[in-house]
């Protein structure tokens, strides 16, 4: 076999073995997903729990409480905007500002994954807030368990800036009442939408 050959061969090995690389590394490419993507998701999986599909909530409790980890997605222009949002403390026994685990117990005071619907609007010790249904196994006490969504002075930019972390709820999805953010979701989400939470991995 010629020397000429030889290269050939090596070339196309080294070929070979770069494609290889290449389609090895695309599920983990392909895995990135969106806030959109994730809202899709939920709406798949809520199906015809859900009437109104434009407008999702996208709680993503893989980030810490400090970082904007709630998105606002608007499916029909492709607009997000995104919020600081509490955990709850059965979630987070020690204060590090990280979901730990979920529970769906009542007495756990824990945040709750899966699908949510959004419900009625009232005003209670929080103020103006939003009762939510939970459509899943792992969330299914959310009614009983009273989780909503409702504003709250622990949830704030300056908190998190000077601790690092911001307050935990009792379960409950907390927002900044001073910044014009739990206007926005209660305004934007209002009754019979999806509010969908979990560890989704997105970028904040």
């Amino acid at each position: 076999m010629t020397g000429r050959t030889l290269s050939a061969l090596a070339l196309s090995r080294r070929s070979l073995i770069a494609g290889a690389a290449t389609l090895a590394a695309a599920p983990a490419l392909a895995s990135s997903r969106s806030p959109a993507d994730v809202a899709r998701e939920g709406l798949f999986r809520a199906g015809n729990a859900i009437s109104h599909r434009d407008v999702v909530g996208v709680a993503d409790f893989t980030a810490p409480s400090r970082a904007p980890r709630f998105f606002l997605v608007d499916l029909a222009s492709g607009r997000t905007t995104t919020h600081l949002v509490s955990h709850g403390r059965g979630s987070d026994p020690d204060h590090s500002g990280y979901v730990e685990r979920f529970s769906n117990d009542e007495g756990s005071n824990a945040s709750s994954a899966g699908t949510y619907r959004t419900e009625d609007y009232y005003v209670g010790k929080h103020g103006r807030s939003q009762r939510l249904e939970g459509l899943e196994p792992g969330n299914s006490n959310a009614l009983a368990r009273a989780i909503v969504i409702h504003g709250a002075w622990y949830v704030s930019d300056a908190i998190a800036a000077q601790h690092g972390k911001i307050g935990r709820s009792e379960g409950c999805f907390a927002f900044d009442e001073t910044n014009g953010s739990l206007d926005e979701v209660l305004t934007r989400l209002g009754p019979g939408r999806l509010l969908y939470a979990g560890r989704f991995g997105l970028s904040v």
